[in-house]
């Protein structure tokens, strides 16, 4: 009797862990919601302090991205300028792409280092470490969204205009700022232990770019190995999904005539890449925050 009595308080100790490992990063954000959207703001602003034009600098940047692709693939390129993918210009799929791209690239790229660029909250300051990751997300989807809203008025200029489909982006923006806030819960904390994972993450990023089907059609490679191997790059997905809803009237559930990707497959590969990505975040955070005084 009293050993299954004791396998039953063994079991319910073991949910318990997980159960406050999993509202521990919640908790530490209770009554800290207007600090760290002031503090988005802030490092916005601190990001390009001195400049005349201040965080504009944060639009411009890509927007000459942009302007450098549209010349390469429409006047560099021969024939580049009447190619079409998607039922669109070419530089448009391209564009469409690119906005939750600046999105992901910045905030993996920024979300690693800031615990490390921030280190007086974790040492002389009372600031829930995880809120540093939050506010920095933040702030680079406030970038996000001015430049989405460039792009979206661009669209309407060249014809494409506002439909039912673009509902969608309700979907995919917030879970786009969920999955890689998320994964900044394991890169920061790691970035912090260690330059050499910080100098990592920054190298892969500028080839994570052309591996992540921004600048062609990831459903229309020739190579089903390269196609299959796509479906687990979350940034494909939330390039793809972009796509669907803005230039190809495509729900999220439907696919496309001309790929063989079915979109139940690459909504749960999806899915379930978030979910993994939730607990691996939860864990190295709560394993690595009370070391974090130190190593700093």
């Amino acid at each position: 009797m009293n050993t299954i009595i004791n396998h039953q308080s063994k079991k319910m100790g073991f949910f318990a862990k997980i159960k406050d490992g999993l509202l521990a990063i919640p908790r530490e954000h209770k009554g800290f919601g207007k600090q760290t959207f002031m503090l988005a703001k802030d490092d916005l602003i601190k990001n390009y302090k001195g400049a005349i034009i201040g965080p504009a600098w944060a639009i411009m940047k890509p927007l000459f991205q942009l302007f450098v692709y549209w010349f390469a693939f429409t006047v560099g390129l021969r024939g580049g300028a009447g190619r079409q993918e998607m039922g669109v210009p070419f530089f448009i799929f391209l564009m469409v792409g690119f906005l939750p791209w600046c999105f992901m690239s910045d905030t993996i790229s920024a979300g690693s280092k800031c615990i490390r660029s921030n280190r007086q909250f974790v040492n002389k300051i009372s600031f829930p470490v995880s809120c540093i990751m939050t506010y920095t997300t933040i702030s680079k989807f406030y970038v996000h969204i001015f430049l989405f809203s460039i792009g979206y008025l661009y669209l309407a200029l060249v014809g494409i205009m506002p439909s039912i489909y673009n509902l969608q982006l309700l979907i995919y923006a917030p879970l786009m700022f969920a999955f890689f806030l998320c994964l900044t819960w394991s890169l920061a904390p790691m970035s912090a232990f260690s330059k050499d994972f910080e100098s990592f993450v920054t190298t892969i990023m500028s080839g994570l770019f052309w591996l992540s089907g921004v600048g062609y059609n990831s459903y229309t490679l020739d190579s089903e190995i390269v196609r299959t191997i796509l479906l687990f790059n979350p940034m494909t997905f939330f390039c793809n999904g972009y796509r669907k809803a803005m230039i190809c009237d495509k729900w999220f559930f439907e696919g496309f005539d001309q790929g063989p990707v079915h979109p139940l497959w690459e909504n749960a590969i999806f899915l379930a890449e978030f979910v993994f990505v939730i607990f691996i975040g939860i864990f190295n955070y709560n394993r690595l925050k009370k070391r974090l005084p130190d190593v700093l």
